[in-house]
């Protein structure tokens, strides 16, 4: 099984957004339904029920955490994704790694697009200054335990287990 733990998101309107960029660049867009804020990627694991144990431990976010902006990681700009750096998403994740889960350098982040390649690089800037301050979307509450499985279209999520308020 292909595990992670993570929170679903409300986007508020990513289509405009997906219709924006994808005049400056091209690349695979995740799709809506499976958005989400990833706290941990667990993956192979012989079995759920250590990890559904674990998650029942911890509680759910205590309030939805604002998206706001866009950004690229990598250099040439590989992973397009919507930015958050709500305090309480690092507390929990503090939270997260004192109750012995390990992460590897938690950058909150939901990714939207696996880009090919960069169209437009002046349009693609100015998309990015336009979006800088916007509130595009909340990470929400809950956190869940999903299985992810990997298919020619694209990953499968299916979720397990979750905290919720």
């Amino acid at each position: 099984m292909r595990l992670f733990i993570a929170s679903p998101i409300l986007f508020y309107d990513y289509a405009s957004l997906k219709k924006d960029f994808s005049k400056v660049m091209e690349g695979k867009w995740v799709e809506e339904t499976n958005l989400h804020l990833t706290w941990i990627f667990l993956g192979e694991q012989p079995s759920a029920a250590p990890w559904r144990e674990r998650l029942r431990q911890l509680a759910p976010l205590g309030c939805p955490a604002s998206l706001k902006g866009v950004g690229n990681f990598g250099d040439p700009p590989r992973i397009f994704h919507a930015k958050s750096k709500a305090k309480v998403l690092y507390r929990k994740a503090a939270e997260i790694r004192r109750m012995g889960f390990k992460h590897y350098r938690f950058t909150p982040h939901v990714t939207l697009c696996r880009i090919k390649r960069i169209t437009n690089c002046r349009g693609y800037k100015e998309l990015l200054e336009t979006y800088r301050e916007k509130i595009i979307g909340e990470i929400k509450t809950e956190i869940a335990l999903y299985e992810s499985d990997l298919c020619p279209n694209g990953a499968i999520y299916k979720k397990i287990e979750a905290v919720t308020t």
